[in-house]
């Protein structure tokens, strides 16, 4: 499983469009693991690229603290699962967090 998290300055960024770059972490859901973790800057921001970037890196989640309705939909047209309301921590915390089924999640901070 590829797991997608937006950082910047190594957490999680607090809005999905305001990221530097994405660590994708790579976790063996059956050992709760991470096997793999590779850091990526994405290209221009506009709608339907991150969703369609992120696929062809094989992303099967993503995991936001906020994200707009449109985006969400966007990565689901892609078959990624998307997660908001994460809290910010470090993205292979997060991952662990996501396949344990212990991903604590608040409010989708972005109202758009």
């Amino acid at each position: 499983m590829k797991i997608a998290i937006p950082v910047t300055g190594g957490s999680l960024s607090l809005h999905f469009g305001h990221r530097a770059q994405f660590v994708i972490v790579d976790v063996d859901p059956e050992k709760k693991a991470v096997s793999a973790t590779a850091t990526h800057t994405p290209p221009g921001h506009a709608p339907g690229v991150l969703p369609k970037w992120l696929s062809e890196l094989g992303v099967n989640v993503v995991i936001a603290s906020g994200m707009g309705q449109r985006a969400q939909q966007l990565f689901a047209q892609h078959n990624i699962e998307v997660a908001v309301g994460a809290a910010e921590a470090v993205p292979e915390k997060l991952a662990l967090d996501y396949v344990s089924g212990r991903l604590e999640r608040g409010a989708n901070i972005c109202d758009h």
